[in-house]
């Protein structure tokens, strides 16, 4: 069984109701924009539960709600209305609820009288905080009872707890409430055709004393400081036009999730991370991040970078069984104030990730090509050597060249790849793999680290390193085709069981492996013609399981579901071995789900067939916004672009394959070594403007790290080759005699 964290252990949220995020703090509440605590809803701030009900009745009556519209990540507007108690159906009193979510929430409550008749009103604020760990309130177990004492002081209410030697508390403020230990309450009376307003701030206090932060409801005409920090935001991204308004709209709200998904290094402020998603997952996900970062670099080349300092840092240093640490491993996650108990691992950080460590030595590749200052990418060199010594020493524990996992305590992920739900791996009878695991993308991301690392070797002057890893990169690429390939079955087994044998589902796990190019030439038509089959592309995206598998649910988490994600690096990879047609299908699909919800795309939807249902069917517990899915429709346009840079080498690469449909696209202030440049493409014709100084555009694909280290050793073997041929001609010439002479030879050819 897994860890009480397990993605598949959330309840459902239920329908309509509305997230607002912001940095490491969320609020989840109903249509109506109550709060109740007997719903996996409230206001939550660093892994905390600060406001566990917040329900407004007027005259004794909720509102019956009318809408809900999320104006921006962390900002809704709920309007509702007041049921009449005279039984006639229009009610004339209408209240709005503007909220922001920070370290807290300000609401702005507005009760409009629509009536002839002037209006007595009693409005009430129920207010209760049980100051609940995250996990507890995800899956309905809230067990500690904290003593709580709870103090009005004018228009103030204090709500002060304890729990052991741990200390909490919010700070509620109603001006012109009658505040008491149990509510706020307003007395009133709306003028006809008249409206009354009123201001409310919740704020948490550190040690139950201090409040975190001043939460001041900004003055007309300005701007809250999530509003100045998304303007920040803004101000750095690339701004987009294209003639499709729907895929414009979807981009759009993608950077805007990005930007409120945001979070801060607490021990380094200036540096950025991705957290992972809303609601359960506002933390730092080693896995998560670093593929959010990677999808997005296109856009904000500094998150990546944050997100590589921020592991670097807690990078595993010593073996703990209970909490997965190995010396030079990544982290699985990191929790705020989570209680021992309840976390994965017993601890606040678990490094139960078979896939975070590659994927670390990857991105830093990746990263090294944008630009950033050389002595910032060798200062996080060290980090990647040790955590390929992790892959060789604790990643591969039988020696058999492929890294497997097998959790280390009965109360860690039984399952540690990305699909990492207790039932995610399977035989194609539905039979679970038993550990240790290798799993294909796995080795894929292995093998992407070696190539990432040796190409920051060679560039580096480090020809020997880089010879020595691209050897080992070789042996893994030929030993992978070798064991995971069935040519009975024309496609790659997702994973190897403890007994090496093949995990023979088909999965979409093999497509990840067209991305980092593993997969032999030969083999890849095989593959792309069983991801575009009618068992696994529903219609919308590409289904992690075969419909044709023994475990394949629609409607389950990882076992035949689409993951917007998984499918756009799925579109990445046919684009590297020539199936455009393929890529754009799956683009295409995707960005036409997300039209469905407002342009955001959730992590995951069912994988029921587009011609059985016509529309996404949503999966009741997914996040939304999720970074993941929130850098999907960034990495599916920038592919099919096929836009990429590398500035040591003095490149920007592009040579589109943007559907018809798509439209002409036109973008400025994109960031490229320092500077911001602007992009047209009309058609498939693109254009580059303000490129800096050394940067030239080539109309093609960039080069693959694969090819240049391929590359790399061919110019070191030829250099090697010189030097030996040399040698003995240099010591003929010094001698004076035999072959050569002193002069060339008889064409008069000279030796170099």
């Amino acid at each position: 069984m897994a860890g009480w964290n397990a993605d598949t252990a959330a309840g459902p949220l239920g329908a309509g109701t509305v997230t607002l995020v912001e940095g490491s703090s969320f609020c989840i509440s109903l249509e109506n924009g109550d709060i109740h605590p007997e719903h996996p809803h409230g206001v939550f701030h660093e892994d905390t539960r600060i406001l566990s009900r917040w329900s407004l009745a007027v005259n004794g009556q909720p509102l019956e709600p009318l809408t809900a519209e999320t104006k921006e990540p962390y900002r809704a507007l709920f309007i509702g209305r007041v049921p009449r108690s005279d039984g006639y159906a229009d009610s004339p009193l209408i209240v709005e609820r503007l909220r922001e979510i920070g370290a807290g929430i300000v609401e702005e409550v507005t009760l409009r009288n629509y009536s002839s008749d002037a209006a007595e009103c009693l409005i009430t604020f129920g207010v209760e905080s049980d100051f609940a760990d995250l996990f507890e309130v995800k899956e309905a177990r809230v067990q500690r009872s904290w003593k709580q004492s709870r103090l009005a002081d004018g228009d103030t209410l204090s709500i002060r707890a304890v729990w052991q030697d741990v200390r909490k508390g919010v700070i509620v403020k109603a001006e012109g409430a009658t505040v008491t230990a149990d509510a706020l309450a307003y007395r009133l009376v709306v003028p006809p055709r008249g409206h009354w307003r009123a201001v409310l701030t919740v704020s948490p206090t550190v040690n139950g004393d201090v409040p975190v932060a001043s939460f001041v409801h900004p003055a007309a005409g300005e701007m809250s400081p999530r509003d100045r920090r998304r303007q920040e935001w803004v101000a750095k991204i690339p701004k987009l036009h294209m003639s499709n308004r729907s895929i414009e709209r979807t981009l759009r709200r993608s950077y805007d999730d990005l930007g409120a998904l945001r979070i801060e290094d607490p021990d380094h402020p200036e540096r950025i991370v991705v957290a992972a998603g809303a609601p359960w997952f506002m933390t730092l996900f080693g896995r998560d991040s670093l593929l959010a970062s990677e999808m997005a670099l296109p856009v904000d080349p500094s998150l990546a970078l944050g997100t590589l300092q921020t592991l670097a840092d807690r990078q595993g240093r010593v073996v703990d069984p209970m909490s997965e640490e190995e010396p030079g491993k990544i982290l699985h996650e990191v929790r705020l104030g989570v209680s021992s108990g309840l976390a994965l691992g017993g601890k606040s950080a678990y490094y139960g990730s078979v896939d975070a460590t590659p994927l670390f030595v990857m991105t830093l590749g990746s990263v090294s090509r944008w630009g950033f200052a050389k002595d910032t990418i060798t200062a996080l060199l060290p980090h990647a050597d040790r955590a390929l010594d992790w892959i060789r020493n604790y990643g591969d524990k039988d020696g058999d060249g492929f890294v497997e996992y097998e959790r280390l305590n009965p109360r860690g992920l039984v399952n540690q790849g990305w699909k990492d739900s207790w039932d995610g791996i399977n035989f194609a009878d539905g039979t679970p793999a038993e550990p240790p695991i290798a799993l294909c993308e796995v080795q894929a991301y292995v093998y992407m680290a070696y190539q990432s690392r040796a190409w920051m070797a060679y560039d580096a002057g480090d020809a020997t390193l880089g010879a020595e890893l691209a050897e080992q990169a070789a042996q893994l690429k030929k030993r992978f085709n070798e064991e995971f390939w069935m040519p009975d079955r024309g496609y790659y087994a997702i994973a190897l069981d403890g007994k090496k044998r093949q995990v023979d589902a088909c999965a979409s796990n093999m497509g990840q492996c067209l991305w980092h190019g593993i997969v032999d030439e030969d083999k890849a038509p095989l593959v792309a013609e069983r991801l575009m089959s009618p068992e696994m592309f529903s219609g919308w995206g590409i289904r992690t399981l075969a419909s044709d598998m023994g475990a394949y649910n629609p409607a389950s988490y990882h076992n035949g579901s689409v993951w917007p994600h998984d499918s756009a690096l799925i579109a990445a990879g046919l684009l590297r071995y020539g199936f455009v047609e393929e890529a754009q299908q799956i683009s295409t699909a995707l960005l036409e789900a997300a039209e469905y919800t407002n342009g955001r795309l959730p992590e995951l939807f069912c994988g029921f067939s587009r011609d059985q249902v016509t529309v996404p069917v949503p999966y009741p517990t997914a996040c939304s916004p999720q970074a993941w899915a929130a850098a999907t429709p960034i990495m599916l346009v920038t592919s099919l672009m096929r836009y990429d840079a590398h500035i040591s080498r003095g490149g920007l690469w592009m040579d589109p394959v943007l559907p018809e449909s798509y439209g002409d696209l036109h973008i400025t202030n994109a960031p490229m070594a320092g500077d911001r440049i602007t992009i047209d493409i009309a058609g498939t014709e693109p254009s580059v403007q303000g490129l800096p100084e050394g940067i030239a555009f080539h109309r093609a694909h960039r080069p693959w790290l694969t090819e240049l280290v391929e590359q790399a050793g061919l110019r070191k073997v030829d250099e090697q080759d010189l030097e030996v041929n040399q040698l003995p001609l240099r010591s003929l010439n010094q001698q004076g005699h035999g072959g050569l002479g002193r002069h060339g030879d008889q064409d008069g050819s000279q030796p170099e």
